[in-house]
């Protein structure tokens, strides 16, 4: 949703210091919740695209960020393992802050991770990360986890890793976003951290299996494409 919001700001119908419509009013525009808005404008915020005024509005920043700079030519390892190390600590920063309406939506999200498809899994999967950044009430945590979430989708090689692994893996990712829940809703910093990692530790363990399966499955490929050719010029001969 950040990222529509940011295209319509680029596409001049919000121009710089303009005030943006209300929740309500862009939550039936785009056909959202207005706790999807919400969240959307923290998130744009941190990254210097919005300004939100309490008790005036969200307002677009007169002076917008350079385009997004070009992303490292990292792994799907690098981007989880780095991942771990910032969202175990910005889980266990959240359960010292995190809202009571933050906690709620965690919850809607992960039920939405059990029940949705894969896409809406996917998406809830995003959502939930980014709570809980946020809930650390750290700008510079939200950021670098957002760019680490760019990396993960707009990176080939690292999207299609993770890909393989999601296919695989439904019921554990929403057992240990679980885990990640209960910890932050008994405000428990040392659990959230725990419960964080473990979900990124089983994470690696289940990328070393996909790549094995991946690799595996090129050599079949080759294996038979190379049978058929020989089988092919055995019956010519």
């Amino acid at each position: 949703m950040a990222e529509k919001i940011s295209g319509l700001i680029d596409d001049g119908a919000f121009p710089p210091g303009t005030r943006l419509p209300g929740e309500r009013e862009l939550a039936e525009r785009l056909g959202v919740s207005r706790v999807t808005i919400r969240e959307a404008e923290i998130a744009l915020q941190a990254v210097g695209r919005l300004e939100i005024k309490t008790g005036s509005g969200v307002y677009v920043c007169e002076e917008q960020p350079e385009e997004k700079a070009a992303l490292p030519s990292a792994s799907a390892f690098e981007v989880t393992e780095a991942r771990l190390l910032v969202e175990s600590e910005a889980a266990a920063l959240a359960a010292h802050h995190i809202s009571d309406e933050a906690i709620a939506r965690l919850e809607q999200l992960i039920e939405q991770m059990r029940t949705g498809d894969d896409d809406a899994a996917d998406e809830a999967d995003e959502q939930f990360h980014r709570v809980i950044a946020e809930a650390s009430n750290n700008v510079a945590l939200v950021h670098t986890v957002q760019s680490l979430w760019r990396m993960r989708e707009e990176i080939p090689d690292v999207k299609a890793t993770y890909q393989a692994v999601c296919v695989h893996d439904a019921d554990s990712r929403t057992a240990e976003h679980e885990a990640i829940f209960f910890a932050l809703r008994d405000r428990d910093p040392a659990a959230a951290r725990s419960a964080m990692r473990e979900h990124f530790h089983r994470l690696i363990e289940a990328m070393l299996d996909a790549t094995e399966r991946m690799a595996l499955e090129e050599v079949q490929e080759k294996v038979s494409k190379s049978r058929e050719r020989f089988t092919a010029a055995a019956k010519i001969g």
